[in-house]
């Protein structure tokens, strides 16, 4: 038979700092609950030809199962000059983070995430993965067909983005035609650095990541998502959904994010 000790508090609270037994120890030795840790903060990243407020389906269930959540507009102006903007936003924020990238926005957490010990989990939804040296245009090759585009000049060189007549059959094939008619006109472009600047970081060496695979996309190959997951060591899972899959199966996405989030607890 196992006899539990009780300490009145105010001797375990002495003993504490005589250092005769461990702060760890006290809670449970004078019978009190252990002092639960804070869940850690969830950031979203959207790639091109999305905003913040795509993840809106996604938030909404963290944010009901107690987790902070910051949604960040990224600049879409290059890989470098972006991830150094991501870098730079995840500073500011006290504890773990738990780092979340969707297609493009993956290659940028990547690289924002290299840095920074408090990330410590990276969650890749529909996302590309690039290692050091590739470019999101060299991983977007091995997806046909291309994407229809349409360009834009500006003083800093160009912006592209779907063309909005057929943003459904290639972003959001699994979205009623109404949504996606939103999405197509919120759609923000992207510059084409985005596609052109060569990948520094590989967070995932070091970070446990996780990816969640989007079959029904045609955006990024489904066979190219599964093949940059493996390479990165990432935990993956899978879902039938469109690469606007955090509108179509936000349940789904949050769920892969709060597996990543227990696991830094």
């Amino acid at each position: 038979m196992r006899l539990r000790l009780r300490i009145p508090a105010a001797l375990a609270s002495a003993l504490t700092v005589l250092g005769v037994i461990s702060p760890t120890l006290t809670a449970s030795a004078v019978g009190g609950p252990p002092t639960p840790q804070p869940k850690p903060t969830v950031v979203l990243v959207h790639g091109a030809w999305a905003d913040s407020s795509s993840w809106s389906p996604v938030i909404e269930r963290l944010r009901k199962d107690g987790y902070p959540v910051q949604a960040l507009a990224n600049p879409l102006q290059g890989l470098t000059g972006d991830s150094a903007y991501v870098s730079s936003y995840l500073s500011t924020i006290d504890g773990p983070v738990v780092l979340v990238g969707h297609s493009y926005g993956g290659a940028v957490i990547t690289n924002a995430a290299a840095s920074n010990p408090d990330v410590k989990a990276l969650v890749y939804v529909a996302a590309f993965i690039p290692t050091a040296g590739e470019t999101v245009g060299d991983l977007a090759a091995k997806t046909s067909p291309a994407i229809p585009l349409v360009s834009t000049p500006v003083p800093d060189g160009v912006e592209v983005a779907i063309d909005p007549a057929r943003f459904r059959e290639f972003f959001a094939n699994d979205v009623d035609k109404e949504t996606a008619a939103d999405l197509a006109v919120v759609q923000r472009p992207a510059n084409t650095r985005a596609v052109t600047d060569a990948s520094v970081g590989e967070a995932f060496r070091t970070i446990p990541s996780w990816s969640l695979v989007t079959r029904k996309d045609h955006a990024i190959d489904p066979e190219v998502q599964r093949w940059m997951s493996e390479r990165a060591g990432a935990y993956t899972e899978e879902v039938n959904g469109s690469h606007a899959v955090m509108v179509s199966h936000p349940v789904a996405v949050a769920r892969l994010i709060e597996d990543a989030a227990r696991s830094t607890r």
